[in-house]
């Protein structure tokens, strides 16, 4: 793994830029591009923001600042991939959109050099299928912020080899993070299996009147000591993504402990999907 010097990132939402940001501050030399110029802006926005934060706690100096943004190059194009040492794929959880990406990726990349998905759903069996290198894909589930949650998930799809799995280890340890293996490519590996009927049954609690959602939120992070609750997280993440994520297992397992509460679904309908919009389950106004 040593010689992995550039990392590419496709896709500069939130999870692309924070992923692009950590891999920068880690020492590596990254390739950022989205097919959305004012996305490319706003994620070095974000970065130096976030920056700036650091630097005036004493985390981190104006000289490391100015580092870090020298090691990322952000584009438009996607050929730019082909310097990449390593890839990591961040863009809309969806697989026709994934697998057309990964098509080309695998057209574009040099021979050998892993493709990674960081979809937090999407089986990765069906993503390596759009490539011709299906021993070189592999699921590396960053959590949000990826700067600060120190876990990565790696996960095998059915063809993943062991040098893959190996390699995707190596490299999120250098970037500081501990990784768990995923051994069977099953919708929402192994922290998503177990955090989404968490969230959907405080919904259900609200839906039956048992308790108001600020209870729920204040019971859990003082029950559980969790850092945020169930409604907290969902705002925080994205509401809309939480539904995506349960229809994805509901369809997939045809378990009814998956399907999504209605009121979860209306939310998504109003356009209320979380603090990237300032109204999900809470209102923000103009709090960041």
């Amino acid at each position: 793994m040593s010689d992995v010097k550039r990392i590419g990132v496709v896709g500069a939402g939130s999870m692309g830029t924070g992923i692009a940001h950590l891999a920068a501050l880690s020492g590596f030399q990254v390739t950022l591009t989205d097919t959305v110029e004012a996305a490319l802006g706003r994620a070095l926005g974000h970065m130096r923001k976030l920056m700036d934060r650091s630097i005036s706690k004493g985390k981190l100096t104006p000289e490391q600042m100015h580092e870090t943004l020298a090691r990322i190059s952000v584009v438009r194009e996607l050929e730019a991939m082909a310097e990449a040492d390593f890839v990591i794929e961040a863009i809309i959880e969806d697989q026709a959109a994934k697998q057309d990406l990964f098509t080309r990726l695998d057209k574009i990349c040099r021979t050998g050099v892993v493709l990674a998905t960081n979809t937090s759903s999407i089986s990765i069996t069906s993503i390596a299928a759009a490539t011709g290198r299906p021993e070189r894909v592999v699921g590396m589930h960053f959590f949000n912020p990826p700067q600060v949650m120190r876990l990565v998930e790696v996960v095998r799809g059915y063809e993943t080899s062991d040098a893959t799995v190996a390699e995707t280890k190596a490299l999120a340890e250098r970037m500081r993070k501990t990784t768990v293996e995923v051994k069977r490519d099953t919708p929402g590996f192994i922290v998503n299996r177990v955090m989404i009927p968490q969230l959907i049954e405080a919904i259900r609690l609200v839906e039956e009147g048992v308790a108001s959602k600020e209870d729920v939120d204040t019971a859990v992070k003082l029950g559980l000591n969790y850092p945020m609750g169930p409604f907290e997280l969902q705002d925080f993440a994205g509401v809309d993504i939480g539904l995506h994520v349960m229809d994805v297992f509901y369809n997939e397992l045809k378990d009814p402990r998956y399907a999504a509460p209605q009121s979860l679904r209306a939310l998504v309908r109003a356009g209320r999907l979380g603090k990237k919009v300032k109204k999900g389950w809470y209102d923000y106004g103009d709090k960041d």
